[in-house]
């Protein structure tokens, strides 16, 4: 079930209108998401990479470009240690590339999903000891590994943590006590004290911030790794952060460096999967690049993934690209097994009355777990952990509501864990095997959630009859971009419309195509993708229907028509 409700933000959007140059209605839009002052509508109309904020700021910034200046100098062997994800992967290029632009002597190591598990762990520091390593900097992983730095920091390691998670705690009293590992220096914009205006950056972007700074501090010009903000659009889209304040400047003039990028294996991968270069967009790295990334730390090792970043020659690029492609489409056929299973499983059973889904698959390749877990709480709209058999015990991944903490949550039940981490919308776990139908009690039983709360909500942003759909209007919308979360498509509703000749076409039976009618006879062309059965079912059976929609300009042999894509009916 969902529910629709419109979005009525006021202001005075004639005023708006008349002082940025834009229409009413975009005024509206902008609103809608929450950008009120005329400093922070200047920022999202017309911020650019002069008004990002310094890394500096950070707490603890200071000692890791202090220390690493010093490292250089001195050619100490550091290596980065990333994470097996598109965040972590390009977190670590970035440092790679920035730290050897200073003459560092350098490398990398990334854990393996499987053998290894998330982030810092002994083997990892021993491999780094026999190796005659002095310094270590983790990115997109670290703040959760107190335990494995102190053994690191015995052994006469120097180690810089650079992440974005959140830091772990213990309810004392009522007080949280924050865990904060104890490494030279931690560069996490998350950890309490830490006065950086803006929080919600990846793991990537940190990095970014590191490299940027130590340039500065080493006198060298920082606009030589402007080039890396590529990088930091792809984590930051593909880490789902939300694109808004410094994240929507990073995504925005990252596409811009895409579409014209150096970086051969980012060339070859836009090639091999078909994508638009002129017309990249954050769609793109979203749902088609990004998944090639994140394809090999699940199904292989992600140091192919970064292999791709660092090719050399069109050659190398093309064959690394490819095999991404490949493994992709592997791991989109196991998906959809897992999917399948899951539902089995929650329809067959009382799983379907948890208000907190908990679905244990033994078989299925833990590195999807997410995946799966993400396509069920789309489907249910209930918090959803997904749990697979690993080589110690059960290890899971988890994908939440608006309406339900994860990470919090889970604090609450933490001794049933051996290893737990994440935030708000999404964790991962590790637990016994023997501890999973107490988990999912248990979890069950914390669970404060609303019949209200599990009630899919669609947001509308404005009721826009048919004849407000222009040429200009939809260029227009184009300010707004890149749309993502934290920043949304437009969602426009129109009500009490006649379909007229609905078809389902498209060699896979995917897309459904008709014209909309509204009540003053202003007609429109519509596609819906998605359930596209049902839909056409439902057309067949209504008079008349409910729509919201996103217009588009369809170019077809030349002839450009409006059309808008149905996301919601009823």
């Amino acid at each position: 079930m969902e529910k629709w409700f419109v979005t009525m933000k006021k202001a005075d959007f004639q005023k708006i209108s008349e002082r940025y140059h834009i229409s009413p209605i975009v005024a509206r839009l902008i609103r809608n998401r929450e950008i009120v002052s005329e400093k922070e509508i200047d920022f999202y109309l017309n911020g650019t990479i002069a008004d990002l904020y310094d890394g500096m700021l950070m707490k603890d910034m200071d000692k890791a470009v202090e220390i690493l200046s010093e490292k250089i100098k001195a050619k100490e062997a550091i290596r980065v240690i990333g994470d097996y994800d598109i965040d972590g992967v390009n977190a670590t290029y970035i440092l790679k590339e920035g730290l050897t632009g200073l003459g560092a002597d350098v490398d990398t190591d990334i854990p393996d999903r499987v053998k290894d598990g998330y982030g810092l762990n002994r083997m990892l520091l021993d491999r780094a000891l026999e190796e005659g390593i002095d310094t270590i900097i983790t990115c997109d992983n670290g703040i959760a590994a107190k335990e494995e730095i102190e053994y690191g920091k015995k052994r006469g390691l120097t180690i810089l943590v650079t992440d974005h998670h959140e830091v772990p705690y213990v309810e004392l009293g009522g007080e949280r006590e924050y865990l904060l590992p104890p490494a030279d220096a931690v560069v996490d914009p998350h950890r309490p004290d830490c006065p950086y205006p803006f929080k919600g950056l990846c793991g990537a972007a940190v990095a970014y911030k590191l490299i940027e700074a130590l340039y500065n501090v080493m006198a060298r010009d920082a606009e030589d790794v402007d080039y890396l903000m590529e990088n930091v659009a792809i984590s930051t889209v593909g880490d789902v952060m939300d694109l808004i304040g410094e994240n929507r400047i990073f995504v925005k003039q990252g596409l811009e460096m895409l579409k014209r990028t150096k970086n051969e294996g980012l060339k070859a991968l836009i090639a091999c999967t078909g994508v638009p270069v002129e017309h990249l967009s954050a769609y793109h790295i979203g749902f088609i690049l990004g998944p090639c990334i994140n394809a090999s730390g699940r199904l292989d090792t992600a140091k192919r993934a970064l292999a791709l970043l660092e090719a050399k020659t069109h050659r190398e690029a093309v064959i690394l690209a490819e095999d991404l492609k490949a493994l992709n489409d592997s791991r989109k056929e196991m998906t959809e097994r897992g999917v399948e299973q899951a539902v089995a499983q929650i329809e067959e059973s009382e799983l379907k009355n948890d208000k907190v889904l908990v679905v244990y698959l033994p078989d299925c390749h833990e590195s999807i777990a997410g995946i799966i877990a993400g396509r069920i709480k789309e489907r249910y709209y209930r918090p959803t952990f997904v749990l697979t058999k690993a080589e110690e015990g059960v290890k899971g991944s988890g994908r939440s509501i608006e309406s339900y903490n994860m990470f919090e949550e889970m604090c609450k039940c933490r001794s049933l864990f051996t290893k737990f981490g994440g935030h708000k919308l999404a964790a991962g776990v590790s637990l016994k095997e023997e501890d999973v139908e107490t988990f999912r009690k248990t979890i069950n039983e914390l669970a404060d959630l609303s019949e209200e709360d599990l009630l899919m909500k669609v947001s509308i942003d404005m009721r826009l009859p048919f004849p407000y759909v222009t040429e200009s209007l939809i260029e227009e919308l184009k300010l707004l971009e890149p749309f993502g979360k934290g920043n949304t498509k437009p969602l426009f509703a129109e009500k009490e419309l006649r379909v007229i000749h609905p078809r389902i076409l498209g060699k896979n039976q995917n897309v459904l195509k008709c014209v909309l009618e509204d009540m003053q006879g202003n007609r429109i062309d519509a596609v819906y993708f998605g359930e596209v059965k049902a839909c056409l079912r439902r057309m067949q059976e209504k008079a008349r229907l409910s729509v919201t929609y996103y217009p588009s300009i369809n170019e077809f042999r030349g002839k450009k028509t409006k059309q808008i894509t149905i996301v919601n009916y009823q």
